[in-house]
């Protein structure tokens, strides 16, 4: 049989476990920064297949492994993000998750509300398929299983920016890197992909406004940060709507969360107003902020007010990169059209979420792509999203995502042989 073959067959004999560590993994989730136990599992799962190199402990928690092929050849990334959410599951599940933890100071419960699960598994089972075969793989596979992509804890660092800066892209450096995310976006089993930008940048937003307190029945002895933070949220809308060349790109700019006053009939002295900012072009992310800050401050002092905006750069665009991208939609395209399963391929829009898989792609040519996980009864506009506590995933949509995985690897590397 052929190589394409040899790993379509094996995916099919491996399905049953690679479901049984994903329902393991989703009983037992573990927040940012704090996944021991899977780094243990996954770590110990490298190390029983002999790959040549199974380095633990990057950027706290994460683990990157080396599969040396036996033919000469380039070297490919494949990266899996491991953490979960606080957030308590609502699902009736025999596995689902009971787990509670600490984040930021609050006892919260914990859940793989995003499907970080499913991601871990395929890439374990991409592990056992490629080890099997790496007397026909030219080249070299680095395995990257990452913590806390969902953001470290506050006073944390973490996540893909510091396990580039503790050496996961280095030593061998690859020349691409492919990654997914499920979804329920999509039936189970379809493949999206789009070129180019993909998924927004994420900044977080926080504006601080100070006026002077005064009794809520003489609002002129004072200066009322509430109305002037009124005006800046309106004002804020404006940015978008009215600033930007939004032929370009889409933005969003939301305030999430507003915390000002005790009482009814007091104006207090402070406003503090929290939010995020979605771009899909860095020069539009920076005009964003700069248009943001002046706004703020502009109303501010029109009102007798100060105010104090802090914008923090969280994630880059998540950017395919376009050559790249070409280069492997035939590999996406059989992959979705074959199998036990075949459900096809789909362009997909631009997502307002955000990766930090881009930190990856700032480095190195990357493609990061999705798999749908929605139940077939159920329409994908009507799916519990990412991150819901009701959230679901239909385990037939992780067999895809396995097979196009270490398709995209041995399909790569074989293509940069000379």
């Amino acid at each position: 049989m052929s190589l394409h073959q040899d790993i379509d067959a094996a995916c099919a004999a491996l399905e049953p476990q690679v479901i049984a560590w994903r329902r393991d993994l989703h009983q037992h989730p573990e927040l940012g920064n704090r996944e021991f136990r899977t780094a243990g599992i996954v770590a110990d799962h490298l190390r029983s297949l002999g790959f040549d190199e199974v380095r633990t402990g990057v950027a706290h928690t994460g683990v990157v492994g080396l599969l040396r092929g036996s033919l000469p050849g380039g070297v490919v990334a494949l990266r899996a993000d491991m953490d979960g959410l606080p957030v308590t599951e609502e699902v009736d599940l025999p596995f689902a998750s009971k787990a509670r933890a600490v984040w930021n100071g609050e006892e919260v419960g914990v859940m793989h509300a995003c499907g970080h699960d499913c991601h871990v598994a395929i890439l374990m089972g991409v592990a056992s398929i490629l080890a099997g075969l790496r007397d026909r793989i030219p080249g070299s596979i680095k395995f990257i299983f990452q913590p806390a992509e969902e953001m470290p804890p506050e006073g944390e660092e973490g996540g893909a920016a510091l396990m580039i800066q503790e050496g996961a892209l280095e030593n061998p450096t690859p020349s691409a890197i492919f990654g997914l995310h499920v979804t329920s976006r999509q039936a189970a089993g379809v493949v999206g992909y789009r070129p180019g930008p993909t998924m927004a940048s994420s900044d977080k937003l926080k504006i601080t406004v100070r006026g002077k307190q005064t009794h809520g029945a003489a609002p002129w002895l004072g200066v009322d940060p509430i109305v002037t933070s009124a005006q800046i949220v309106l004002g804020l809308q404006t940015i978008v709507s009215r600033t930007l060349d939004l032929n370009r790109e889409p933005a969003v700019v939301t305030i999430g969360a507003i915390k000002g006053g005790v009482r009814e009939n007091i104006i207090p002295d402070t406003v503090e107003m929290r939010g995020t900012i979605r771009s899909f072009d860095e020069g539009m992310r920076d005009a964003i902020h700069e248009r943001v800050t002046q706004l703020a401050e502009g109303i501010s002092t029109a009102s007798r007010a100060t105010c104090q905006v802090c914008i923090t750069k969280n994630y880059p665009v998540t950017r395919n990169d376009p050559a790249l991208t070409e280069q492997m939609l035939p590999t996406l395209t059989r992959v979705a059209n074959s199998g036990p399963r075949p459900m096809g391929i789909e362009l997909v829009p631009k997502v307002t979420g955000a990766e930090d898989f881009s930190f990856f792609q700032r480095l190195i040519p990357g493609l990061f792509f999705f798999v749908g996980v929605t139940p077939p009864e159920i329409e994908p506009a009507q799916a519990h999203s990412n991150h819901s506590p009701r959230f679901i995933a239909d385990e037939r949509g992780l067999e895809v995502g396995v097979r196009a995985l270490a398709h995209l690897a041995v399909d790569y590397l074989s293509q940069k042989q000379p």
